[in-house]
């Protein structure tokens, strides 16, 4: 699985489980991997906190979100990496069966509306765009699905290009 290395902890739990995980929702799990690699700004750990949002953990679930899966981004943060699978699995599992591709698994993250939308899609949304500047790449402040794929294929290592074109 890709990224394995940067397991810090519960290295065998944690990859069991997203094992598990993606054979529930039917993905492949180097692009689970993926999601939380980015979304943990590289280092996979389940108390890391967005400063501005608030947005906590593996894959970055915001305070009302937190709720919504019946806890809160406190809890999320002193959780293990195993314990914190589970709402990832209890965040991702409404979205089974419609993730196609890893960029789609991303995008249930980020802004589910965009899965199985055209790459011309576009968020035109200004806040969006202000929080999220990795991904508006020409810098009109609006998001482009494309740009999402292309800022987010840049940034993989050169070792793992080859599984996200």
């Amino acid at each position: 699985m890709i990224f394995e290395h940067l397991i810090k902890e519960n290295k065998e739990a944690f990859l069991s489980k997203v094992e598990e995980i993606c054979k529930y929702l039917s993905i492949d799990p180097d692009w689970l991997m993926l999601v939380m690699w980015f979304e943990t700004a590289r280092t996979f750990r389940a108390d890391i906190v967005n400063p501005i949002s608030g947005a906590t953990g593996l894959i970055q679930i915001m305070p009302k979100t937190a709720q919504s899966l019946g806890t809160t981004t406190e809890a999320l943060k002193n959780m293990s990496n195993v314990e914190q699978l589970d709402y990832v699995k209890r965040y991702l599992a409404p979205y089974a069966g419609k993730m196609k591709n890893w960029l789609d698994v991303y995008l249930a993250v980020f802004y589910p509306v965009l899965i199985g939308k055209p790459d011309s899609t576009v968020i035109d949304r200004e806040i969006v765009a202000r929080q999220n500047p990795v991904f508006d790449l020409n810098k009109d402040l609006k998001i482009h699905k494309y740009e999402i794929r292309q800022a987010l294929q840049k940034s993989i290592p050169n070792e793992y290009k080859h599984l996200f074109e």
